[in-house]
């Protein structure tokens, strides 16, 4: 479960920002009580109140989709750093580049979360060539335990380390294993530090994204459907979002007739060697006709793009429904009707369907989730970029709004920052007028 997310001077990020998942002290109305949920956070240390989904607003271009993608890079060299050579580059670590100090300086991420029933702190500073900081606090009875640390030293040329005794097992290799482009979690797991092993399995199995940089298309969906089970629940939502469907055929069928060419051509020879044999289901809808003959509808060719994104969101998010886990989901709206983007969110909001607090976190355009029927106040958050070129990421709560607030005209109206500001354009003259984007021009 995650409660809390902080990145600064990553992307088009420059100063530190902070998404937290903690839920408001404010009342809400209370047919949304099941936007929000309550864990323990361990034997002595109380309860958490936390909330089952984020939206975050934003104009294109101002970084909203940076956000998540600080945490999808946060995973990405937790899961992986340990994988690298020598003098190998931190691929997802991207300084914010329009300041001369902070290219030269490294980007800092840290996560507050919830795994096993303990509270970590993890956190780590670095840039694409080198670990500057790492940390990690755990909270087993309520109070923080610094479990360890690392802090590049400059001036002797290494690291100043800390580990607690609560670090059972080979503490000096595994430091001694961890080189500078590398993490201390990554590496000490490797190496059979068990003690760690809730950490990194949160990164690398109870957190999932969905984002442009890794979207899965229908292929995870469809393995899903191999399975009779999840086979009969996906169809299920799809008939409960209105998709006629009356059964699913699957196919086996390599993945590379799938790619296009520019796909194909892009592979390296290793990369091509291993996928040669891979194969991967293809998708047949079936629908009856009007005297009950069965007919099968190719998903990529016969359905819109919007059926097809749907049945490839479904797989993900049925996967973290049933095990509790986060989803990071960019655009969330893309190519879906309203009502469906609705659909979505309502799933980790019903308790019938999100008994484990699964969480979902998503970037959107789609403002009639401003609904106040939809998400509490505390849920909403935008991403506003200055003159500076730099995004800045700040609650709804910010601007104090009133219960039952139209929060769909007021931001369209802008109100609440974060929407485009465009210029008239005149066949006669050269120069622009600033506009605010107004909600009769939505």
């Amino acid at each position: 479960m995650l409660i809390q997310f902080s990145v600064a001077n990553f992307r088009s990020i420059r100063d530190t920002q902070v998404l937290s998942l903690v839920k408001s002290k404010g009342k809400e109305d209370d047919k949304l009580q099941d936007n929000a949920f309550t864990v323990q956070a361990s034997s002595q240390g109380g309860e958490l109140c936390l909330l089952h989904s984020a939206a975050i607003y934003g104009a294109n271009a101002s970084g909203k989709s940076n956000v998540l993608l600080g945490l999808y890079a946060m995973k990405q060299v937790v899961i992986n750093s340990h994988k690298l050579q020598e003098g190998d580059e931190l691929k997802p670590i991207s300084p914010f580049r329009l300041d001369a100090e902070c290219r030269q300086a490294p980007s800092q991420f840290e996560v507050v979360f919830m795994a096993g029933g303990v509270r970590y702190q993890y956190g780590f500073a670095a840039t694409s060539t080198q670990v500057y900081q790492e940390w990690l606090l755990a909270y087993p009875k309520g109070r923080p335990q610094e479990w360890f640390s690392r802090e590049w030293n400059e001036e002797a040329q290494a690291y100043d380390w800390k580990l607690s005794d609560n670090i059972k097992g080979k503490k000096e290799t595994w430091k001694e294993s961890t080189r500078q482009n590398a993490l201390f979690l990554s590496t000490a797991v490797q190496l059979n530090a068990e003690v760690l092993l809730p950490v990194f399995n949160w990164f690398k199995r109870d957190l999932r994204t969905i984002l442009s940089i890794d979207r899965p298309g229908a292929g995870y969906t469809a393995s899903l459907c191999e399975q009779e089970a999840q086979k009969q629940k996906i169809l299920a939502l799809l008939k409960a979002a209105d998709i006629a469907v009356h059964d699913m055929q699957l196919e086996s069928r390599q993945l590379l007739e799938r790619m296009s060419e520019n796909q194909k051509n892009s592979l390296s020879q290793e990369e091509f060697e291993q996928l040669k044999d891979a194969l991967v289901p293809k998708v047949g809808f079936v629908r009856q006709d009007n005297h009950g003959v069965p007919q099968q509808f190719d998903l990529e060719k016969d359905e819109s793009d919007g059926t097809q994104k749907l049945f490839a969101l479904l797989g993900p998010c049925l996967d973290v429904l049933e095990n509790g886990w986060v989803l990071l989901a960019d655009e969330l709206h893309g190519q879906l009707h309203p009502l469906l983007v609705k659909f979505l969110i309502a799933l980790f909001h019903n308790p019938q369907t999100n008994p484990k607090h699964a969480q979902l976190i998503f970037t959107t355009h789609e403002t009639s989730v401003l609904s106040p029927d939809v998400l509490r106040r505390d849920q909403i958050w935008f991403v506003e970029k200055g003159t500076d070129h730099a995004s800045t990421l700040y609650p709804l709560s910010d601007f104090s709004p009133r219960k039952g607030q139209n929060l769909e005209q007021a931001y369209l109206s802008g109100r609440f920052g974060a929407v485009p500001i465009l210029s008239s354009v005149s066949a006669t003259s050269t120069k622009s007028q600033s506009l605010r984007l107004e909600a009769a021009q939505a």
